[in-house]
């Protein structure tokens, strides 16, 4: 399966270099840009924008899919990143929020 393009969750762009992005709105397509998982349970058609201008929706060639997607190795991998970016995101507004405490005490004084 590739990625679903009529679904309305689905999102594309080219930028000016050539390059285009697709994925899936929702976070759900851990594949992403080859495919989106089987019987996803968030996929709706995409509905009739009117008046809205569209261009193509992949004007580039996808990207021959690497192996690790194949065997799971690239899901399991950003998963573990998320785990850790929002692991520290935890820790940094607390920092942020220790700071703007601080400045509040010194403008008190």
């Amino acid at each position: 399966m590739s990625m679903r393009t009529e679904c309305k969750h689905f999102e594309s762009r080219t930028y000016s270099n050539g390059d285009a992005m697709r994925r899936c709105r929702l976070d759900l397509a851990p594949d992403a840009p080859w495919r989106c998982p089987d019987a996803c349970a968030k996929f709706d058609h995409r509905a009739v924008d009117i008046g809205w201008a569209h261009g193509t929706i992949v004007p580039t060639v996808t990207p021959a899919e690497p192996t690790s997607v194949k065997d799971g190795t690239a899901a399991s991998v950003l998963s573990e990143a998320e785990a850790i970016i929002n692991a520290m995101a935890t820790d940094i507004a607390a920092e942020i929020k220790e700071k703007q405490n601080k400045k509040k005490k010194r403008k008190r004084k």
